[in-house]
Formats: structure tokens, sequence, C-alpha cells
């Protein structure tokens, strides 16, 4: 009886292992090949920005200065780097607001920001990435970026490949929060969860 309790307490461990590793590998929107990491960040706030666990702010209307509460992740160069994270905007006044950014270091490279119709589009150059109607208060969206380094971006939102572009080499960051583009302003309540990172 004991051999066979034994047994079974071994099979369920294993069959376990597997549903975890199988949902780990399901996690990514490019499958294959990844391996899990967990790099450090630090807290970025500036002018009306708050940070509280995964809730970020911005309180204020302000056309002017810095607005930021954002984490900010450690910086990597080459290979291929993917991110994904989910948002709820659980409240918007104003309009024009970054909420992911994949940086270089020496400045801007891919800003993914939203306006208050729910319209999510590139910054650097106002492609729309998502409708309008898409990220509107209460809706939980997901964002993957799959960044090859000297290579390309690719951004994925639901699940879905909506936008690309060229990358060139050097040193990046990943970035999320709320963060006052130029032409916009707050305020702006969003929730992040279930962050995750994988490079290979």
């Amino acid at each position: 009886m004991k051999r066979k309790l034994a047994v079974l307490a071994g099979a369920l461990t294993l069959l376990c292992g597997v549903l975890f590793v199988t949902q780990a590998a399901q996690a990514q929107v490019e499958p294959g090949g990844w391996k899990p990491v967990d790099p450090s960040f630090s807290l970025q706030t500036a002018g009306c920005g708050h940070i509280n666990g995964l809730t970020f702010q911005l309180t204020c209307g302000n056309k002017r200065g810095q607005q930021r509460a954002e984490r900010r992740y450690a910086t990597y160069s080459g290979g291929s780097h993917q991110f994904e994270g989910f948002f709820r905007i659980t409240s918007i006044g104003g309009s024009r607001i970054s909420l992911k950014q994949t940086f270089k270091t020496s400045g801007p490279f891919f800003l993914l920001a939203v306006e208050r119709g729910g319209r999510l589009y590139a910054v650097n150059n106002g492609r729309t990435i998502a409708a309008a109607g898409t990220a509107v208060v209460g809706v939980t969206v997901q964002v993957n970026t799959v960044h090859v380094v000297g290579k390309e971006l690719r951004v994925y939102i639901n699940g879905s490949l909506r936008f690309t572009m060229s990358s060139p080499g050097g040193s990046f960051y990943d970035k999320f929060g709320a963060y006052r583009t130029a032409s916009g302003a707050g305020p702006i309540t969003v929730v992040w969860s279930n962050i995750s990172f994988w490079t290979k």
C-alpha cells in the first residue's frame, strides 16, 4: 500500500511539473526556446506620479514637466527578449499616456501609448496599434513585446501581432506604468498584472 501511494505521489508530482512547464511555454506569444528571467527593477516617479505595488497613477492634468510613474527594468544588450504584461485602466481623465516602453539607453526607441477613447498607438510615428475601444476603462489588455536586438521589435496586443519596427544594436531596457507624452496629460490610473520576461 505504501509503495502504491509513493508511486501515485511521484506520478502526481511529475504531472504537476509537466502542467507547469506546459503553462509556462504557452505564456509566450512566440514559443520556442525561451527561458524565463527575473530582471531587477527600480521605481521612477516625477511630478504627480504615484506608485502603489502595480498600480500607477498620474493624479494631475499638467501638460508641462515630467509626469511619470513607472518601473524601469535592468538594461540588456544583444539577443532576443520578450516582455508580457496585462494592464487595466481603472480611470482616465486625460489622454496620450505612455503605458509600455522599450527604451534605448541613448534615448527613446518605442513607446506604446493610449488615448482616452482606448486607441493604442506608437508614439514615435503615431501609427495605430489597436483601434479605439481596445483599452477602455475596466478592460484588461495583454501586451507582449518581442525584441531581437539589432533586427526587429514586434508588438502583440491580446496575442495578435499588431506592430513591427526595425531595431538598431545597442543597450535597451523595458519600462511600464504611466508616463505623460509630450502631447498628453493625465489624470490616469492603470493597474498592471502578471508581468513576465523571457530571453533566448
